[in-house]
């Protein structure tokens, strides 16, 4: 489970899709960017279990931002 999960959008203007996040899973802090297409763009290792934790984040930023 992702904890503190924060986001913000890349640009000042926030009708420009593009967002940074930053969470912490199995005690260790991740960043990255998550892009318009849905692809995210690490800015630290990916974690061992890269794509259930992909699969979280898309459910997050699904909920946040597109509803």
């Amino acid at each position: 489970m992702l904890q503190h999960f924060s986001y913000k959008s890349m640009f000042e203007n926030t009708q420009l899709p593009g967002w940074t996040f930053a969470f912490f899973y199995d005690n260790k802090r991740y960043t990255g960017d998550y892009l318009p297409e849905g692809e995210i763009v690490w800015h630290t290792d990916a974690p061992s279990d890269e794509e259930n934790v992909k699969k979280m984040v898309h459910e997050l930023m699904i909920f946040h931002v597109y509803d």
